[in-house]
């Protein structure tokens, strides 16, 4: 079988050092479609190296991170990358994400589940520096044909949003290259580039990546809801529901559940609310 789940969940951890920096984080920022308007002194915080301070969802690509892809490189899995979806992605945050800094990341397989059809990786990855922890991120991949060994079925992780107006909703436009700007952040796939690739993937055109749809929605929750203060944020986490295309507009929503949390969902306006991201939480302080 392609997943030995057996050797997959005892291998030994990788650690990897990585490095981020100034640049690292406006460049990040800047492909979520930060700096709209430029002098606007909200956006500044995303963009200006002097005013700078870290959205938490950059701990997903800090260092070039490369946890999704280098979790399939892992013992006991061996899959065609074909089959593959991501889809889940969260981070908790133990501290506020420096500007700048060095850390180790330490990567492991921590579930494997069976979905009858398909298989779940659960990618879990540990971040710390000289002072402690500062992120984990964890990472569901669907992989298709690969169920049926007989293994757990996981949790659901489903969200109902409240049957109420939301709290919140905004519009974000999508620039048209704005997928070309954040793939510089790492993720060089070129369904999001290439028209031919995106076709042969069954997409008339390039899609915006996943993560840069879930960077955008907490910016805007962070922007709208939590006062521009990212050190409020505890934990963020979502569901990848659908796609939406550059040169489209992302709706988001949001509802106050409590003093401390909040639930979303983003869609694709120009296709009728096609779901974007569903089962979105994010955790903060008050």
């Amino acid at each position: 079988m392609p997943i030995d789940v057996a050797k997959a969940l005892a291998a030994e951890p990788r650690s990897t050092e990585i490095a981020w920096g100034h640049k690292d984080v406006q460049l990040y920022h800047l492909g979520l479609g930060a700096g709209v308007p430029a002098t606007d002194p909200a956006e500044l915080r995303y963009t200006l190296e002097s005013r700078l301070h870290v959205l938490p969802s950059f701990a997903t690509v800090a260092g070039a991170d490369m946890g999704v892809v280098g979790g399939l490189s892992a013992p006991g899995i061996e899959v065609d990358l074909a089959a593959v979806l991501h889809g889940t992605q969260s981070v908790e945050l133990h501290r506020p994400i420096p500007v700048g800094g060095r850390a180790t990341a330490t990567a492991r397989v921590a579930d494997v589940y069976d979905k009858g059809k398909a298989a779940i990786l659960v990618l879990r990855t540990d971040v710390a520096d000289e002072d402690g922890p500062l992120w984990t991120t964890e990472a569901q991949l669907f992989v298709r044909g690969e169920g049926g060994f007989g293994g757990e079925r996981g949790p659901s992780g489903r969200v109902t949003p409240p049957e109420r107006k939301p709290d919140f909703v905004t519009e974000l436009p999508i620039r048209e290259n704005q997928a070309l700007l954040y793939r510089l952040s790492g993720d060089w796939n070129p369904l999001h580039a290439d028209p031919d690739f995106a076709q042969l993937a069954g997409f008339e055109r390039p899609i915006l990546h996943g993560l840069c749809s879930y960077g955008m929605a907490l910016k805007a929750l962070v922007d709208g809801v939590l006062d521009g203060d990212v050190s409020r944020v505890t934990s963020y986490g979502v569901r990848f529901a659908g796609v939406v295309h550059p040169g489209e507009t992302l709706r988001v929503r949001a509802w106050q559940l409590d003093e401390g949390r909040l639930q979303l969902t983003a869609t694709a306006v120009e296709r009728d609310d096609a779901p974007v991201l569903g089962d979105g939480v994010v955790t903060h302080l008050p």
